[in-house]
């Protein structure tokens, strides 16, 4: 049995659709979620779905092994960043190499980098009166939204989307495509 470790920053609707699509399965489970935010919802929505959860400080994460320990003891398979915010420190990286992937919500390398997330992603879609943007499934490496592209998805931007038009058509894509490219990787 394969064994997956999430880490999310916010609401958590891509950590739940990976422990809902992964429940039962003999493949295998997502066994924790960690997160940097105390007051996060995935936090509720990992209670609710019977999976253990921690939330951790930024020392914790850049200043010392606590995290890096935890991931240890974990023995994860795969290390899925699924809106998580902060940028993976290179320890962690080395010690999991190939082993930790993020899902973006546009087509790299465009709109990605430091500060490129969520609605701020969409907004600079919109702005810049991009024709299609997507989902990008990458390898996570020392600087932000640069490392070594597993899959992307696309969908069509019309003139009259809003940001928030074309944050539900990246959820959409990201709930279809993030768990089965998951899967795939744990083959």
């Amino acid at each position: 049995m394969k064994r997956i470790v999430i880490f999310a920053s916010g609401g958590g609707t891509n950590a739940e659709n990976l422990i809902k699509f992964f429940h039962n399965r003999d493949n295998a489970s997502v066994i924790q979620v960690l997160t940097n935010n105390p007051h996060a919802k995935v936090l509720d929505r990992c209670k609710k779905l019977k999976v253990s959860a921690l939330s951790f400080n930024r020392t914790a994460f850049t200043g010392t092994e606590d995290v890096l320990n935890i991931l240890k003891l974990a023995k994860p398979d795969l290390i899925i960043l699924a809106g998580f915010l902060w940028k993976f420190p290179e320890h962690i990286i080395n010690e999991f190499p190939n082993k930790v992937i993020n899902v973006h919500p546009a087509l790299l390398p465009k709109f990605g980098g430091k500060g490129m997330y969520g609605m701020h992603v969409h907004e600079a879609v919109v702005a810049q009166k991009e024709k299609e943007t997507g989902i990008t499934i990458h390898y996570v490496n020392e600087h932000y939204d640069e490392g070594a592209i597993i899959f992307q998805a696309k969908c069509d931007v019309s003139s009259t989307d809003s940001a928030q038009d074309v944050a539900a058509k990246i959820h959409k894509l990201e709930m279809e495509h993030f768990p089965k490219v998951v899967e795939e990787l744990l083959k």
